[in-house]
């Protein structure tokens, strides 16, 4: 993952790098050019030009530190914005998949906090090379001023080395399990303020302030560890520092008081032991290393969720729409939620799905148009596996609705229009009549002109919106996935009729839990323990008190027309009051 964010701006990071070398080289040699300077002006002579040298480079030590800062945000910009890209657009292209496997708090967590982190690894890899120099170069310094005194730093060599290892080995395991507890947090957040109205409804906002905060004593615990790593090391560097440097200075003075080394020399003496003993700074650069490295290992989790593969074939033009599953099953957690589904719907006809809560309904809506792939079996739609689709085909063809449709948009027409392709304005607006939609849109501020966030919508108008979209964007399959349960029964009724007449003839695949809406179509398939117990037209199935007791269930124990008498008939007492199925 880091070696993928720094692909897109290796120019940077190479100016980067080269900047902080020279920014490093500058820094060693003004030592060296102050201390020759400082000697020739004890001697009495004239370092006028060594004064100039020593101007120029101090200059130069402004300059690119300010052009290694500047280098630095934007090769960290230019990363995390290339690491979002390329996740977000992964995210999207696993369609449900990753979805399925993380929460939505931890989803967003990695695309943004996690990113960011990620995000400053190139850059600080290319400072820590730039911020080695500095105590390898300090030390090597010391030994062409003094090899002495290089060796009597060298005695406490291997303790700094100790200090930045330890650090470096406990750093990489606390911040991956602080950046863990961080997206349970998230995700505990995410569902309680989607969930808000029924927080409050129920009064528990104590209690799911508390299941947020839970991992809390985790995240401290680990935080904790982070900083006590990173201050141990820090209170080790600024103790065993300055006694490094007091011994080379010590050694250094006795030298001096021999006549083996001049003042200019102890001076770029002690400023090299300075540099050579800075470990905190090194420490720092692996710290922001260890912090990248794990952020960028939570995004390759991620990414290792496999993408949706598309074919490239084309469906025969002109095709009915007919849809089988062959043997499909689908297994979630363990558990068979679909077993050996054989189902054939013709084309042109409408087919409801009806069964009690957990008998697969919407898991085989979700297949019939690949919104998932089934673990075995086969779809195919006019004879033609739907993985091998081509993916604007495939969306083109194959529609949507939902129970709780979610609208993308600036304005309503705009949301109504989203799509694989967008819907002219005509469409949409015969969409929307067929939908029983236009006439409370067009009641709105700015009719189909009105922002969403200025479009007050209840249940049954946002899934009438849901519908319109779909009829929009009609192909030759579509799948009402609980589609029209916010609407009444005489609203569902005249939509399915609008439905019918005004939008392309075409195969229609609705997952059903009231009777009027299983009376209406061609046929049912009655699913059971995920598997399908039987295809038949209504009024077939009716005569099985257990397909009846399908819907009861659903009424919460009244008829299948929602009455509290008996079901004599068909669809109940009520079948001669209601419309003819077409």
């Amino acid at each position: 993952m880091l070696r993928y964010a720094a692909g897109g701006g290796r120019a940077g990071l190479a100016a980067l790098l080269l900047a902080g070398l020279a920014d490093a080289a500058v820094t060693l040699a003004l030592p060296a050019v102050l201390g020759h300077t400082l000697d020739l002006l004890l001697s009495g002579g004239r370092p006028h030009a060594w004064l100039a040298v020593c101007a120029a480079l101090a200059a130069a030590e402004v300059l690119l530190g300010g052009g290694t800062a500047l280098l630095t945000g934007t090769a960290n910009a230019r990363a995390t914005a290339r690491l979002r890209r390329r996740c977000s657009t992964h995210l999207l292209d696993t369609g449900t998949r990753a979805a399925a496997r993380l929460t939505p708090g931890e989803l967003v967590t990695r695309l943004g906090a996690h990113a960011t982190e990620a995000g400053t690894g190139p850059a600080a890899a290319a400072s820590t090379l730039a911020a080695l120099l500095y105590p390898v170069g300090g030390l090597v310094a010391l030994a062409v001023v003094d090899p002495w005194l290089a060796l009597v730093f060298a005695a406490g060599l291997p303790l700094l080395v100790g200090l930045l290892r330890a650090f470096t080995r406990g750093s990489a395991a606390s911040v991956a399990a602080y950046q863990r507890e961080q997206g349970r947090i998230a995700a505990y957040l995410m569902e309680a303020l989607e969930g808000a109205r029924t927080v409050a409804a129920a009064g528990t906002a104590a209690r799911e302030r508390d299941r947020v905060l839970a991992p809390l004593p985790g995240l401290r615990t680990h935080g904790y560890r982070m900083w006590q790593l990173y201050g141990r090391a820090m209170a080790h560097s600024s103790v065993l520092a300055p006694l490094l440097t007091t011994a080379v200075l010590a050694a250094g003075g006795l030298r001096l008081a021999a006549g083996q080394l001049t003042v200019g020399g102890l001076l770029a003496a002690a400023r090299y032991a300075a540099m050579a003993a800075g470990v905190g700074a090194v420490a720092g650069r692996f710290d922001a290393l260890a912090r990248a490295y794990a952020a960028a290992g939570r995004l390759a989790e991620l990414l290792a969720v496999p993408a949706v593969a598309h074919g490239s074939r084309r469906l025969p033009p002109g095709g009915p729409g007919r849809l089988e599953l062959r043997g499909v099953d689908v297994v979630r957690d363990g558990t068979p939620v679909l077993r050996g589904v054989d189902l054939t719907v013709p084309g042109g006809n409408t087919v409801a799905l009806v069964g009690r809560s957990g008998a697969g309904k919407s898991t085989l809506a979700a297949v019939a148009g690949r919104l998932l792939d089934p673990d075995g079996g086969e779809v195919t739609l006019d004879g033609v596996p739907l993985p091998a689709l081509d993916r604007r085909e495939l969306r083109t063809e194959i529609g949507y609705a939902f129970e709780r449709p979610a609208l993308f948009g600036a304005t309503v027409r705009t949301a109504l229009a989203f799509g694989a392709h967008a819907a002219p304005h005509t469409e949409v607006v015969a969409a929307a009549r067929t939908a029983g939609a236009d006439g409370f849109v067009r009641r709105l501020p700015l009719g189909y002109h009105t922002p969403l966030a200025d479009a007050p919508l209840s249940g049954g108008e946002l899934q009438r919106l849901g519908l319109a979209r779909a009829f929009a964007h009609s192909g030759r399959l579509l799948i009402l996935d609980d589609a029209t349960s916010s609407l009444d029964s005489v609203t569902e009724y005249e939509v399915e009729r609008a439905l019918a007449r005004r939008t392309r003839a075409g195969t229609r695949l609705l997952v059903a839990h009231r009777v009027s809406g299983a009376a209406r179509a061609d046929l049912v398939a009655w699913l059971e323990d995920g598997r399908v117990r039987a295809v038949a037209p209504h009024a077939v199935l009716w005569a099985e008190p257990a397909y009846r007791a399908v819907f009861a269930a659903a009424d919460g124990g009244a008829d299948a027309s929602g009455d509290p008498g008996g079901a004599d008939g068909p669809g109940g007492p009520d079948a001669a009051a209601r419309p003819e199925r077409r």
